[in-house]
């Protein structure tokens, strides 16, 4: 047995491969439409049907561009995110993420480790306004490119900028930025994840049709207008003071465990949803709830131990006109006397009531709002029933002989579309001032803070935002995980793009946006560590640091040139300028392992020799492998006792083919045999 070289056209050497894994999929689905290992399109065709749009005119959201921006979503990437311990905190034991890089790319190295376990994503993009920058992506290279945008070489290729609305193509280069992010992004939620995306008027209307093709309609949970208390003292015919949170789930089907138990902060103190409950007429007199009889029988329960209401006399007219017109309007109500507080449903039969239950049978004609589960109530001899949140649910006469529904619930929600009194940008900016942070338009913690509880209720949940900023998002996290326990974390993404050289924040030290996120995470972390020193010390204050490159092995840089060239040509495949710590995190994103995996090193015979994930994946990079570094893994792997174990070594440590025969067969005596070499 040999060791395995990883090849630069391996799917260890590249991000994942998305167009592979659906092609995959779909030959496991219709294992009639593979011919020669190649997908037949016609046979698919033919077992879809009726499902097939075969039409030239049929509804579609297109523009200049898209399919070149689908292709680049599932372009793998060749890159790799170097870690930079310096600039980070608590390095050895958080479990935050903070990356520099562009990140279209840098969500295509995610695909492998994060690929469903991604709870709520949060991103405020670029709203193109004409004044803020787009990300224009150069689908030929966009390492290169990203390159360029941080000055990391020289060149007068694209650049971040600003997308002029007398741009011919002004909506298509944003939504060209935009499309490729949001497929790549949906990949990483969890089934029962949620997205959140503010917006303004610019693109809401793109951006919901975007959505919507990428989550699917039936996913689409609210179009949230936050009322964002702006500056109202402008010179606009009329005064902007809103925005919009466009929010979709994963998967429909698990609505219920995606979204939290809320209630809008405006909710008030006395509401009896704050009291565990809801309690509401059954009334629902419109046309869309036509009237009908229901009898409740001997038994119904009320709240008072004895009532008495006595029975309207109707003839013929008022059911045929109430029929007709599918509710029992105002001018009826007047003509047959019938009070607004208590009169409907209206009673057809006495109804009496002695020691709280109905003694007589009593039908009540109206339209109702639940009908159907207090039917459900009365076929279950007026015992409570269970709603799809595992909630009980009864019914009741009040005092006013009106009919109620009451839901007992001991996780509430009241979840509102107007977000309101949940902070403003200008409060935002100021605080941040106060503390040494520079940024134009922070969105305010508070809202965000709010949303995280709504899609992020699991304890130890993930959430992503790529479109970082500030770091507010980060912020949000850290303030909620200092107030609870569920220990969510984080990861950010943020171009480092570069601050305007006349700014506030240039001025104060920061060149690029990536810095002042750094630092306000930084000074976030010493504040609430001096505001609640006993809680701090369980709190995960820190952030691995981490920024986007090219790859730190010669044999997997996407370059035209370096392709040509064989795996093992040179002394060593690593290149001149890296380090063992960053080929280490690259084989973890290859390998599709979380960043945050403890990482333990050991002195074996002399050579350093890394364990990931207590004993998951052993690597070890360095010259002159011996047989005695092949037992102390062994040894190290026995100790740890991991379920699954690989090791991956580099392939010029070996001196010779009969070095590396003594390293596999020395291993699989410990019961390792996934053995790999870069």
């Amino acid at each position: 047995m040999s060791i395995d070289k990883i090849n630069k056209d391996d799917a260890e050497a590249q991000s994942k491969d998305l167009i592979g894994d659906n092609i995959s999929k779909l030959k496991e689905l219709f294992p009639e439409i593979v011919t020669e290992g190649k997908i037949d399109f016609t046979s698919l065709q033919e077992i879809l049907g009726e499902e097939v749009e075969s039409g030239d005119e049929y509804y579609r959201f297109t523009w200049a561009g898209k399919a070149q921006s689908l292709r680049e979503a599932h372009k793998p990437s060749t890159g790799t995110l170097r870690p930079c311990k310096e600039e980070s905190v608590d390095w050895d034991k958080t479990e935050n993420l903070y990356i520099e890089g562009d990140n279209l790319e840098v969500l295509k190295l995610l695909q492998k480790s994060y690929a469903g376990k991604v709870k709520m994503i949060y991103i405020d993009p670029p709203y193109n306004t004409g004044k803020d920058f787009v990300y224009k992506d150069n689908y030929k290279d966009n390492l290169k490119n990203y390159q360029e945008l941080t000055g990391q070489v020289d060149s007068n290729g694209n650049k971040v900028s600003t997308n002029s609305d007398s741009d011919g193509r002004y909506h298509s280069n944003w939504l060209n930025m935009i499309y490729p992010r949001l497929r790549l992004a949906r990949n990483l939620l969890q089934e029962d994840g949620v997205i959140f995306i503010s917006i303004n008027d610019n693109e809401i209307q793109n951006l919901k049709k975007i959505m919507s093709e990428v989550f699917g309609e039936a996913n689409f949970l609210s179009q949230f207008i936050w009322n964002s208390e702006g500056n109202t003292d402008n010179q606009l015919e009329v005064k902007i003071n809103h925005e919009y949170i466009l929010c979709y789930l994963k998967n429909v089907n698990v609505k219920n465990k995606a979204i939290g138990r809320v209630i809008d902060p405006n909710t008030p103190d006395d509401s009896n949803l704050r009291k565990g409950y809801a309690d509401n007429n059954i009334n629902k007199n419109s046309p869309a709830n036509p009237p009908s009889i229901i009898t409740l029988p001997i038994g119904f329960p009320c709240s008072e131990s004895e009532l008495i209401y006595e029975a309207k006399v109707l003839d013929d007219k008022f059911f045929a006109t109430s029929k007709k017109e599918k509710y029992i309007s105002d001018s009826l109500k007047k003509e047959y006397q019938i009070e607004n507080n208590s009169g409907l449903p209206v009673k057809l039969d006495q109804l009496v009531v002695k020691n709280f239950k109905l003694i007589k049978e009593c039908r009540i004609y109206g339209g109702y709002a639940n009908g159907g589960k207090l039917q459900q109530f009365i076929d279950n001899n007026c015992q409570p029933i269970i709603d799809d949140d595992s909630s009980p649910i009864s019914f009741y006469l009040n005092r006013n002989a009106a009919v109620r529904y009451r839901k007992d619930v001991e996780n509430p929600r009241n979840i509102l579309s107007v977000l309101r009194n949940l902070g403003t940008t200008e409060k935002s900016k100021t605080e941040l001032k106060k503390i040494g942070i520079y940024f134009s338009y922070p969105k305010p913690t508070g809202l965000i803070e709010y949303l995280i509880k709504i899609g992020s209720e699991d304890k130890g949940s993930i959430v992503l935002d790529f479109f970082s900023g500030s770091s507010s998002t980060a912020h949000a996290i850290m303030n909620l995980n200092a107030r609870t326990d569920l220990e969510r974390r984080y990861i950010q993404i943020q171009l480092p793009e570069s601050t305007d050289n006349k700014s506030e924040a240039f001025l104060a030290g920061y060149k690029t946006i990536a810095e002042i996120g750094k630092e306000r995470l930084r000074k976030v972390a010493n504040k609430i560590a001096e505001e609640h020193p006993d809680k701090a010390k369980d709190l995960d204050l820190g952030f691995k640091v981490f920024k986007l490159d090219t790859s730190n092995i010669n044999a997997w840089d996407g370059t035209p040139e370096n392709l040509e060239k064989e795996l093992f040509d040179s002394v060593s495949n690593i290149k001149d300028d890296r380090t063992e710590k960053d080929v280490l995190y690259e084989i973890l994103l290859k390998y599709g392992l979380d960043l945050t995996l403890p990482v333990e090193n050991k002195d074996i015979a002399g050579i350093q020799v890394y364990s990931i994930g207590y004993g998951a994946l052993f690597i070890c990079l360095a010259d002159n492998i011996t047989k005695e570094i092949s037992k102390g893994i062994g040894a190290w792997k026995e100790e740890l006792n991991p379920e699954i174990c690989r090791v991956v070594f580099k392939d010029t440590g070996f001196k010779s083919d009969a070095d590396k025969s003594n390293a596999v067969q020395t291993l699989k005596r410990f019961g390792i045999t996934e053995i790999k070499s870069i």
